[in-house]
């Protein structure tokens, strides 16, 4: 989450005549994430979410998101769930953008996760999954690894200038992920979230109160999700593999759904490409981020660090299973 596009007072004032949600008394920006510009909305009937779509959202999928949120506040998950408009839809639009508000939730994003947390959130992606299962809607995962050559044509020397020796090595990793491609089709696939970062997870103490931001929910494999949320919530100061946070965040999952063997023997793999895929996307962002925006660009080195880990892991076990 971030801000791009400001919203005047005025605009606003408008914009929410459409609604049935109460006047604003407080409204401003979100400064985390680098994707759709955010804001938080307080008005006299309660607290909400606005997002403004930018960059990466393409407005042929907003449907999908949409619906995916519906489906899991249907099935009791806790998520943002999408308010109506008064003409009965969902998705408006302010200052040119696609627009959306979706309900506020309790809860607090970890900084540091702890491994209670980390077997929470396993738990909580596995229960996602399980809600997910009979969701019909699909969509084909945008930054998948079809998309990551097309991400780093043209990057190789501002990888070089962060890090001399890097261009080679993440060709390396785009070839061994492209060789592995055949190989995940065969996976348990389904509806996934692709991006629960710890701060798109909410809690109370140590226990998982909620999900946000489904905005790179896409049809893919299921175990991608874990290497994700691994490569997220497992490492501490780049490369350093926390074992006890990653074994507690695998734990929590299979005690909700099982892995199947195929799964675990490729989850270094699949731990290798997801990381793969933030750092070139972080890359991306290195370079085109707008100065005036209200974010800061994160640092591609993290995800470089990660992946130095990643080429040495050999087996489930490596990472706690």
């Amino acid at each position: 989450m971030a801000v791009y596009t400001q919203v005047p007072d005025d605009a606003l004032e408008a914009f929410l005549g459409g609604y049935d949600i109460g006047r604003p008394r407080s409204f401003k920006g979100i400064a985390e994430g680098v994707e759709n510009s955010n804001y938080y909305l307080e008005t006299d009937k309660g607290r909400f979410i606005l997002t403004l779509f930018e960059r990466r959202a393409d407005p042929k999928d907003l449907p999908y998101f949409i619906e995916v949120k519906q489906h899991l506040a249907a099935k009791g998950f806790s998520c943002p769930a999408p308010v109506q408009a008064n003409d009965g839809q969902p998705l408006q639009t302010l200052e040119g953008r696609p627009a959306l508000i979706v309900t506020f939730l309790d809860g607090l994003s970890p900084k540091k996760p702890s491994a209670a947390q980390c077997r929470s959130l396993g738990e909580a992606l596995a229960r996602m999954h399980g809600a997910l299962a009979d969701f019909k809607g699909t969509r084909e995962n945008a930054l998948g690894p079809a998309s990551w050559p097309l991400l780093w044509e043209g990057r190789a020397s501002t990888a070089e200038d962060l890090q001399p020796g890097l261009s080679t090595l993440i060709e390396q990793d785009l070839a061994a992920t492209a060789e592995a491609r055949p190989q995940s089709r065969r996976l348990p696939r389904g509806t996934i979230h692709a991006d629960l970062f710890p701060d798109n997870a909410f809690f109370l103490d140590d226990q998982f109160s909620g999900a946000i931001d489904f905005y790179f929910a896409c049809t893919d494999v299921l175990a991608y999700d874990i290497a994700v949320c691994l490569n997220s919530w497992a490492f501490e100061d780049g490369r350093e593999y926390n074992y006890s946070k990653g074994a507690a965040l695998i734990a929590g999952y299979e005690s909700v759904r099982p892995l199947e063997d195929a799964e675990r023997g490729v989850l270094p793999l699949l731990c290798r490409g997801a990381a793969l895929r933030f750092f070139l996307t972080r890359l991306v962002d290195w370079t085109e981020t707008p100065a005036d925006a209200l974010v800061r660009p994160k640092n591609p080195l993290e995800y470089a660090d990660r992946l130095a880990f990643h080429r040495q892991a050999l087996s489930f076990a490596d990472y706690g299973g």
